[in-house]
C-alpha cells in the first residue's frame, strides 16, 4: 500500500485528517496512515458524550473530547497508542472489509505477535485485546481506522471511560489488565512506540516504490478547515449526542438532593429533583426553567443567574447546583 504521513497529535485534525482521506483524497490504491493523539477520548458517531465518558475527569485532567466519524464505542488514546487508517475502493464490501484489516494482522504477526481477528471489532493477541477498529463507506470508498494499544496507561484509560455504572467502573483496573494487552509485552525488539510506526510503515509500504502520498499545502488547509469547522466544535463533539438520561445525587445543607436529568443534542430536555431538601418555592419551577438549556457550566450559569437558588433548595449556591446538575464546575 502507499502510505501518508500524519504525524500532528491533535484529536481534532486527526478525526479531519481521516474524513479527508476518505471523502476528498483521490487515489486508485489502498492508502494507509499511522498516526497518534496527545491524550483525549474519541467517541462514536451515535454516542452520548456524557453517558459514555468521565467528564469531570477530562476537564480535570485536560484531555480532549473528540468525535469520530465512525460508529462503534468510546476508546482512550494517548501517545502510547498508535493509530491506524487505510482508506481504498470498497466495491465489494464483504471481501475488502476483512482484507484491510488482514493487512494490519500480517504486519503484526511478521513482527512477531500472534495477532488473530475476533468478536465484532476486535483483533486479540492470546486471548486479550489489543486493537478494536470500525469502518464507514462513503461512496465507493471505505475507511477502517482503529487503534493499537503499545503501552497505553490503563488507570487513565479505565477512568475516562468510567460512569456510573458502566462496565469499566464495575470492574476496574484489574478486570481491564486481564481483558487488554500492550504491544509492548510482545515486541521486546521495538522498544518505543516510535520504532513499531516506522516498522509498520516499512512492512505496509512494502513492494511499492516511491510509496509515499504527500499532501499539498491547499489539502493540508482543507484539512484544518475541516477540524475547525467540524470536528473541534461543541456542536459535533457534544450536540449531536443521542438521549441520555441519568441521575445525580449529593447531599448539601438543605438536605439530599437529587437530579434526574435527560439531555439530548446537548441539551437539557428533561429535568425533576427529588430528595429530602428544604426550600421555600417548589423545586419544579426552577428545573422547568432550565430545560432547553445547553448542558454545560457557562450556559447553566447563565439561566441561573437570573434565578435565585436559594429559594427552592435553603442556602445553596449556583455553583453547588451546577455541580450537582452538571457533575463539575
Amino acid at each position: 500500500m502507499k502510505y501518508l504521513r500524519n504525524r500532528c497529535t491533535n484529536a481534532h485534525y486527526n478525526m479531519a485528517f481521516d474524513q479527508f482521506c476518505l471523502e476528498e483524497l483521490e487515489t486508485d490504491e489502498p492508502v494507509f496512515c499511522l498516526w497518534r493523539n496527545a491524550p483525549a477520548v474519541i467517541i462514536g458517531l451515535n454516542q452520548n458524550a456524557y453517558a459514555e465518558v468521565n467528564m469531570p475527569f477530562l476537564r480535570e485532567r485536560g484531555i480532549v473530547l473528540a468525535r469520530r466519524v465512525t460508529g462503534g464505542g468510546a476508546v482512550y488514546h494517548d501517545l502510547q497508542n498508535l493509530n491506524y487508517t487505510i482508506v481504498g475502493r470498497s466495491a465489494d464490501l464483504e471481501r475488502d472489509y476483512p482484507g484491510y484489516l488482514t493487512y494490519v494482522i500480517e504486519a503484526l504477526r511478521s513482527l512477531g505477535v500472534p495477532a488473530t481477528l475476533s468478536g465484532r471489532n476486535d483483533i486479540m493477541v492470546e486471548g486479550r485485546k489489543v486493537s478494536g477498529y470500525a469502518k464507514r463507506v462513503w461512496k465507493d470508498r471505505l475507511m477502517v481506522h482503529g487503534t493499537l494499544m503499545y503501552d497505553v496507561d490503563l488507570d487513565t484509560l479505565t477512568r475516562a471511560l468510567s460512569v456510573d455504572g458502566s462496565k469499566l467502573e464495575a470492574h476496574g483496573i484489574a478486570s481491564v489488565r486481564s481483558r487488554v494487552a500492550n504491544l509492548r509485552d510482545y515486541l521486546p525488539q521495538l522498544p518505543t512506540v516510535e520504532a513499531l510506526q516506522t516498522a509498520l510503515e516499512g512492512i505496509l509500504s512494502r513492494g511499492y516504490a516511491d510509496s509515499e502520498v504527500v499532501l499539498t499545502p491547499a489539502q493540508q488547509e482543507r484539512i484544518d478547515e475541516i477540524a475547525r469547522t467540524r470536528f473541534a466544535t461543541w456542536e459535533w463533539n457534544i450536540g449531536r449526542s443521542p438521549l441520555a438520561t441519568f441521575t445525580r445525587r449529593a447531599r448539601f445543607s438543605c438536605g439530599t438532593v437529587e437530579a434526574h436529568i435527560a439531555v439530548e443534542k446537548g441539551v437539557i430536555t428533561r429535568l425533576s429533583f427529588g430528595g429530602d431538601f428544604l426550600g421555600n418555592s417548589p423545586a419544579d419551577v426552577l428545573a422547568a426553567r432550565l430545560v432547553g438549556c445547553r448542558y454545560d457550566r457557562d450556559a447553566l450559569a447563565a439561566r441561573l443567574d437570573t434565578l435565585a437558588v436559594a429559594d427552592y433548595f435553603d442556602r445553596l449556591t449556583t455553583d453547588e447546583l451546577i455541580l450537582l446538575v452538571k457533575g463539575f464546575i
